[in-house]
């Protein structure tokens, strides 16, 4: 059995696609332990934490952003056979990403109360108190983004386990430490904060450390950077488009009335949780396919490509089994209004039909990161954005279509997009081989 053989087989994708579930859903559930902790101190602390989190929820998105670009960066040297050079792209990652972490933190210190008063819709206890846990919980940024930039290009070399370490560690951490700082220790909100910089702090130098200890030059190197913005930039514009569209779902569900926006809500953040999951898969394609590329292996990559695609669609049929026979239940598990779970049943067969084709794209998308071939996956997002997803969910509520309208523009959003990625792997385009692309 050959390398490549090797590589594509579901027990070694699994290897990298568990570890790596675990740490993608570290994060939200810390989140959920933080708001179950600060829920207790009253409705203005709870706001607030919404608040404030949104802004470190989209810092934490940059550190996504960051470390998918190095993944399949860092993968392609490590399959040339140079895991030196392969390192190499996490320092210089991790420059950019303790670079941005350091603005964010600072930037935080002066307009942390003009952003939490933009953002809660004027002054007043909320904002004050969001701006009070900004401020505090922003100094932890630098260790979030080093964080990311670490999981990227320790992905990218197939070291799954001491990324799991180093986020599961610091989060539990913070898990025991934010509700002993609230209550026994007196600080609320306050120590909702310091809980949150603390792990993230202590989570990016164990990243940190991880690279000192590779024993490679930690000089920063401004070509390298260079190209790795170019590559965050295109990944960016690409998640700027999911937002925008995802956004513009929400504001035409609120025109159909509560009850059709809560039930899109439900919907919606059951999809997200799926997304979630399957990314899981996208990432483990990064690492593979990227080490195969380099390793100049293009057949390899291909049915590497192949067999991941099949995994993608194989688990969305598995969630949609489970979602079509819970349509009865969970929605009430989320709400006990009758409305809302008569609205959630309009979008649930569209729901359930996406996870099949939805399973194929994340893969997809996993596969063509991991190739460097980032430029396509952006053009492709957008013009599926503005040609599909964007014109039917407005024409929905143009012509009073409600819930339906907007799951199927949704529908239609991801089609588009699986079609135009079959195209591509069936080209063979994305396949270029060598240490870089």
């Amino acid at each position: 059995m050959n390398t490549s053989t090797l590589a594509a087989s579901p027990r070694r994708i699994a290897g990298l696609a568990l570890p790596a579930l675990v740490v993608l859903a570290a994060e939200p559930l810390y989140v959920l332990v933080d708001t179950a902790v600060v829920g207790h101190l009253g409705r203005v602390p709870l706001a607030a934490l919404a608040v404030g989190g949104t802004v470190l929820t989209l810092t934490a998105w940059l550190g996504t952003v960051v470390a998918y670009g190095t993944t399949g960066r860092s993968a392609r040297r490590f399959g040339a056979g140079d895991r030196a050079a392969a390192v190499a792209e996490g320092v210089q990652s991790s420059w950019l990403a303790f670079g941005v972490g350091l603005l964010v933190a600072i930037g935080m210190q002066f307009g942390g109360g003009a952003l939490a008063r933009t953002l809660a819709g004027g002054g007043g206890d909320v904002a004050d108190a969001a701006a009070q846990w900004l401020r505090i919980a922003a100094l932890g940024a630098p260790g979030l983004l080093l964080a990311a930039a670490g999981n990227g290009w320790l992905r990218g070399v197939q070291d799954t386990r001491r990324p799991l370490a180093f986020v599961l560690g610091p989060n539990l951490l913070s898990a025991l430490l934010c509700p002993l700082l609230v209550y026994p220790g007196g600080l609320g909100l306050t120590g909702s904060a310091v809980a949150n910089a603390v792990a993230q702090t202590i989570s990016g130098g164990l990243f940190a450390a991880a690279l000192v200890a590779e024993r490679v030059s930690l000089r920063p190197r401004p070509r390298l950077i260079r190209q790795q913005l170019v590559l965050s930039r295109d990944l960016l514009i690409r998640g700027v488009a999911f937002q925008a569209s995802f956004l513009s779902a929400t504001a035409v569900a609120a025109r159909f009335g509560a009850t059709a926006v809560g039930a899109h809500q439900i919907a919606l953040q059951l999809w997200f949780f799926t997304a979630l999951v399957l990314d899981a898969l996208a990432i483990a394609a990064q690492s593979l396919v990227g080490a195969a590329l380099g390793a100049g292996d293009e057949a390899g990559a291909r049915a590497l490509a192949r067999r991941i695609a099949l995994l993608g669609g194989a688990c969305g049929v598995g969630f949609a089994v489970v979602i079509a026979a819970g349509a009865g239940v969970v929605p009430s598990w989320f709400s006990s209004d009758q409305g809302v779970r008569e609205q959630a049943m309009v979008a649930w067969p569209w729901f359930v039909a996406m996870q099949p084709l939805a399973g194929v794209v994340f893969a997809l998308d996993g596969v063509l990161i991991g190739a460097g071939d980032v430029r396509y996956l952006r053009n492709l997002t957008i013009v599926a954005a503005l040609g599909g997803f964007l014109p039917a969910i407005w024409l929905a509520y143009a012509l009073d279509l409600g819930l339906g309208g907007i799951w199927a523009g949704l529908t239609l959003f991801v089609v588009i997009r699986l079609v135009a990625l079959l195209l591509r792997l069936r080209s063979g385009a994305w396949a270029v081989v060598g240490a870089v692309r």
